[in-house]
């Protein structure tokens, strides 16, 4: 079973300098950005990125970051509820992909473009 929010790819439609973020929209890029504030978070992201065919195992991720198994997964699953990993169950491991596009759509609500 694979399990997708799109939060992070409908954060919102404009940079923050261009148009006030509604509510809905402030409260989904807060979640997003909550997730993506935590050192370990980052790593994962890249770690799972960077491994072979886009795809890691939790079972992969625990050594690189240096903590526990239930402490990995808890910050996997914050990343897949913002909306920025999918997880697919395989048996009694879970394996997790970056949603294509998820951190481009996060840069695109930062990012000023020309006035």
């Amino acid at each position: 079973m694979t399990t997708t929010l799109p939060v992070a790819s409908t954060v919102c439609c404009a940079p923050l300098v261009r148009a006030p973020l509604g509510a809905e929209d402030a409260t989904r890029l807060a979640t997003t950005l909550k997730a993506l504030a935590d050192p370990a978070r980052l790593r994962l992201l890249s770690l799972v990125a960077a491994h072979e065919g886009g795809e890691a195992c939790v079972c992969d991720l625990i050594e690189p970051l240096g903590l526990s198994q239930p402490t990995v997964s808890h910050h996997l699953k914050v990343l897949v509820d913002a909306g920025l990993l999918t997880r697919e169950k395989r048996g009694v491991w879970a394996y997790f992909t970056l949603v294509p596009g998820a951190l481009d759509a996060v840069a695109s609500v930062l990012t000023t473009t020309g006035s």
